[in-house]
């Protein structure tokens, strides 16, 4: 028999979110801090103190931690300021990325650097040093963002297709690795959502040139998938907070597809 229990309860719990000072990451730490989880946000844009203030003006806790998550060092002594500060870290959500839209052919080699050491590199990093302490502390949920694009090719954006398709394996590879010590890790795979990210991307493929044909190309955007919209940060930040919460405990080296049936 099944009886109703408060499941999604993130109570006691620490989690860390990369790329946290706007879009999907910053309404993944409000959800995630709503539901009872100490937040602690990393982002290289210094706005996340600010939006760890307003948590926090909430009556929830979270901190800012201004991380270049490329930089080894840099996220070692993060994560050893975390640990220090709360002893355990429970959640991880590898959420930073960028992206450039261009073809192989197109493509400078910084770019391509600079799209896979954001992406790839930094979800490397930061699980390397997560990954221990949550071992230290019975186990965890590790969330990684892939993209649509990392289950199908996408047109004018090689390196990050590149990226999201490694990232989406490299999740299964973890989950292997680090499920017997309890260690659940999956990924998010979003569709086009309103965030700066997508609203750059119209402005790099030419397609938005002033506000007007930027409201166009979000409604493009979403016009074909099933359910008729792009997504909201919102949207993502729930498919999330069910991976880290116990309403997942057996779901482990998934790639949840979060898209409006946009790939279906």
């Amino acid at each position: 028999m099944l009886y109703k229990k408060d499941i999604l309860s993130l109570e006691g719990r620490v989690a860390i979110v990369s790329g946290a000072a706007g879009g999907i990451g910053l309404a993944t730490s409000q959800l995630l801090s709503a539901y009872g989880a100490k937040v602690l946000m990393i982002d290289l844009n210094p706005k996340g103190e600010e939006e760890a203030q307003k948590i926090r003006q909430e009556g929830r806790v979270a901190e800012f931690f201004k991380c270049n998550v490329t930089n080894q060092e840099e996220v070692k002594e993060t994560v050893r300021k975390i640990k220090e500060k709360f002893g355990k870290i429970n959640i991880l959500f590898n959420n930073a990325g960028v992206t450039v839209r261009k073809t192989v052919v197109g493509l400078e080699e910084k770019e391509w650097d600079f799209v896979l050491d954001v992406g790839l590199k930094g979800t490397f990093l930061l699980s390397k040093y997560v990954i221990p302490v949550m071992e230290e502390c019975g186990g965890g949920s590790i969330i990684n963002t892939g993209s649509g694009w990392g289950l199908k090719g996408g047109d004018d954006a090689a390196a990050y297709c590149a990226v999201k398709g490694g990232i989406v394996n490299l999740t299964r590879a973890m989950a292997i690795d680090h499920g017997p010590k309890n260690i659940r890790v999956n990924s998010v795979n979003p569709g086009d959502t309103d965030t700066a990210m997508l609203r750059d991307e119209g402005r790099q493929t030419g397609v938005v040139k002033d506000e007007a044909s930027q409201d166009e190309y979000l409604k493009a955007c979403g016009k074909d998938r099933p359910l008729g919209r792009i997504g909201t940060p919102e949207d993502i930040a729930n498919a999330v907070l069910f991976l880290a919460s116990d309403l997942s405990s057996w779901v482990s080296g998934t790639a949840l597809v979060v898209d409006g049936g946009g790939i279906a």
